[in-house]
């Protein structure tokens, strides 16, 4: 037992509380990317790309893309180019280190989302860079698919995602200044004028 609850500590018992998958949801990943998906990625404009670095950490980097940005090079290779960001290459990095990435891709107003599992290959001089929309970026991704599905929408649905009156007031949200500068207090060189805290 902990301060947080009892650990479940096998598959077993998280079957005593979630009964088996239709056989249609537990076998639906497959291979490739079939001509439907393939019209679904070229318009998402957002997707989050799962990695894990050596030592095991989980890093989920967000990429945004103007339509066509995602480029489906076969039936098991999609790819995508590398856009200005905060530099850290965490993504990159991890790559390099373990291959195997997660991908969930969202398009705008859509319930549903596409999630693509399988291993990365970071590019320099390809010719499929040239072709992305906007300024063509000098390293792109190569992910090998392992794994596609579609996932239903109930999470977006009950998130409220795409519906405005569910979104909470702008005045409750604290602004990006605001966080930057709570989360600063713990950095080792905190912010002028932020006193510093103790990492947890």
């Amino acid at each position: 037992m902990t301060p947080f609850g009892r650990p479940v500590t096998s598959v077993a018992e998280v079957r005593e509380f979630i009964e088996e998958p239709h056989p249609h949801m537990r076998d639906k990943a497959i291979s490739v990317v079939d001509d439907q998906t393939a019209r679904f990625l070229a318009l998402s404009t957002y997707f989050l790309l799962a990695t894990v670095g050596a030592d095991g950490a989980v890093d989920v980097s967000p990429r945004g893309e103007q339509p066509g940005g995602v480029v489906l090079l076969d039936e098991r290779h999609l790819a995508f180019g590398d856009r200005p960001g905060n530099r850290r290459i965490d993504s990159f990095r991890n790559i390099l280190e373990r291959p195997a990435v997660g991908l969930l891709f969202l398009v705008p107003g859509m319930r549903e989302t596409v999630r693509v599992n399988g291993r990365a290959t970071i590019v320099r001089d390809a010719p499929f860079l040239a072709s992305l929309p906007g300024d063509s970026p000098p390293l792109g991704t190569v992910v090998e698919v392992d794994e596609v599905f579609l996932h239903c929408g109930q999470a977006s649905t009950r998130g409220g995602l795409w519906k405005p009156d569910t979104w909470p007031d702008a005045a409750d949200l604290p602004t990006v200044k605001e966080i930057f500068y709570s989360q600063s207090a713990y950095w080792a060189e905190p912010l002028p004028g932020v006193t510093a805290k103790r990492p947890r």
